[in-house]
């Protein structure tokens, strides 16, 4: 997030914002992407945090609600 610096002239009443950070425009930056090193990226192992049901354990739930 960009630091925004307020700057005030009393004497007219008009305050200045200044960005320390450039305003992004509507096309990204591809220098960056281009540059970008992928063997710096940490190698991780993607599990499932919440499964789907199997086909069979939505046949046996149903099998049980059916029956009560």
């Amino acid at each position: 997030m960009a630091d925004i610096t307020a700057l005030a002239n009393e004497a007219t009443g008009v305050f200045f914002l200044s960005l320390s950070e450039p305003i992004m425009s509507d096309k990204p930056d591809f220098a960056e992407i281009e540059t970008f090193d992928k063997t710096k990226l940490k190698k991780t192992e993607t599990r499932e945090k919440n499964p789907l049901p199997t086909k069979e354990t939505i046949e046996q739930e149903k099998q049980s609600e059916s029956t009560a």
